[in-house]
């Protein structure tokens, strides 16, 4: 009888867990999609802007968090340069 209701609630913590794993998987999925979403479009409107993008500015969108990217996307508004996006 307690055998049982051991297997059961570890069954039970078992389908819990691998539940709220997926769940966080496919949150972590998104954030990355909307990141990489981010950057590819800020990259082609610098590109756009300012001509063929030197490899150390791709590799700075490619690492680039969130919230560096939507800074560097008001920048580029009022930005005559490259350095000019990129400035704190």
């Amino acid at each position: 009888m307690i055998a049982e209701r051991v297997e059961s609630w570890t069954q039970q913590w078992l389908r819990q867990g691998r539940q709220e794993g997926r769940q966080e998987g496919r949150q972590e999925g998104r954030q990355e999609g909307r990141q990489e979403g981010e950057s590819r479009v800020l990259q082609r409107q610098l590109a756009r802007r300012f001509g063929l993008l030197p490899l150390w500015c791709r590799e700075r969108l490619e690492t680039a968090s969130e919230a560096e990217l939507e800074h560097w996307a008001d920048n580029i508004l009022d930005a005559k340069s490259l350095d000019e996006v990129f400035q704190d």
